[in-house]
């Protein structure tokens, strides 16, 4: 059992030996730890202290891409590297570390896919409660969008098992946490949490510029999101909200006309109501469009996870129960895959 430390940083010279020197080096269940660290375009040392202090694996970007582009990266390296658990934390030392052994031993006892550590926000101390109000409401929208429930949805101190990793994919590059779970819930993966404790601040968040400019992109991550994987209940309820609000002015007119001593005045009334019940008709269309373009990006990952699968290798599909059971043969291992044969 391989486990895998990913560590994006940028400019992290200071903060790095403290993350790396708190990662445990043992732990019950995993036979080998190893240390991946993207940096993603630093302009300091960070490259030079991991390689200083014994890091074997660096992914060096030669600009800045994005901590989802990051975490895409490190994804990869650790595929290649083998790893059958994947543990995320930050360069900037806000996750203890030290709990990376409670965060692995869900997926190490096959009760979870994905474990994502809860920071139990108000209790951070450097949190304002506008924030703290913020992160919660995120991630009750999150847990409603995944179909699952995550305490701490922003929590980036997060376990991952090697199926896990197969079936997911990011597309966004500013963060990959949102995304992540609401594609776990989508694809039924178990979802676990853990309660931690973060550990002191260390310096001001470089992921965004302020909360207001955090809040907006998380929004526009979470839209994006619903209208990926629930097309249909978006549209839908829009064309509703459209179809019901232009029957209004209908309405209005029709009162209007029965009382009214001049008929054939206040036609704004008609006007209104056709331009929003056309628009309603619209948004059902596109809801119709977007289901479709759901139903292509499931087969296009499902593509993707088999290509994956040949790449890297990963457990087989069929259990060699399910192989007796429909007369099939298991053929030689090519790549890490086994290949099921029709027995003749």
């Amino acid at each position: 059992m391989k486990l895998v430390v990913q560590i994006p940083c940028l400019n992290e010279e200071h903060t790095l030996p403290l993350v790396l020197t708190s990662i445990p080096r043992h732990i019950a269940g995993v036979d080998e730890i190893d240390i991946v660290v993207i940096d993603d375009g630093s302009t300091d040392r960070t490259s030079a202290v991991a390689r200083d202090l014994g890091v074997r694996h660096i992914v060096r970007h030669t600009r800045t891409q994005g901590l989802g582009r990051s975490f895409h990266d490190g994804v990869q390296a650790a595929l290649e590297l083998g790893a059958d658990i994947l543990v995320t934390t930050d360069g900037d030392n806000q996750y203890p570390q030290a709990r990376i052994a409670d965060l692995v031993a869900p997926i190490l006892a096959g009760e979870a896919d994905i474990v994502i550590a809860d920071r139990q926000v108000h209790l951070v101390e450097h949190f304002s409660r506008t924030k703290i109000a913020l992160q919660k409401l995120g991630s009750k929208i999150v847990s409603l969008a995944a179909g699952t429930h995550v305490p701490d949805a922003a929590s980036g101190f997060r376990a991952y098992s090697r199926e896990s990793l197969l079936l997911l994919n990011t597309v966004s590059r500013f963060s990959y946490c949102t995304e992540t779970v609401i594609q776990a819930g989508n694809k039924k993966l178990a979802v676990a949490s853990v309660p931690v404790r973060v550990n002191p601040k260390t310096r001001e968040s470089r992921l965004f510029t302020s909360t207001r400019q955090h809040v907006v992109r998380s929004a526009c991550a979470i839209v994006r999101a619903f209208i990926m994987y629930k097309p249909y209940m978006i549209f839908s309820s829009l064309a509703l909200v459209l179809a019901t609000s232009g029957i209004i002015p209908f309405i209005r007119w029709g009162i209007i006309e029965a009382v009214a001593t001049r008929p054939g005045t206040h036609l704004e009334s008609i006007v209104v109501g056709a331009v929003l019940l056309i628009v309603g008709f619209l948004s059902l269309i596109l809801g119709v469009v977007a289901d479709l373009v759901r139903t292509n990006r499931t087969l296009l990952e499902d593509n993707l996870e088999h290509m994956k699968r040949l790449r890297y290798g990963g457990p087989s599909l069929v259990s060699a129960y399910d192989v007796s059971q429909l007369g099939l043969a298991v053929a030689p291992r090519f790549d890490g895959l086994e290949v099921a044969s029709r027995a003749s």
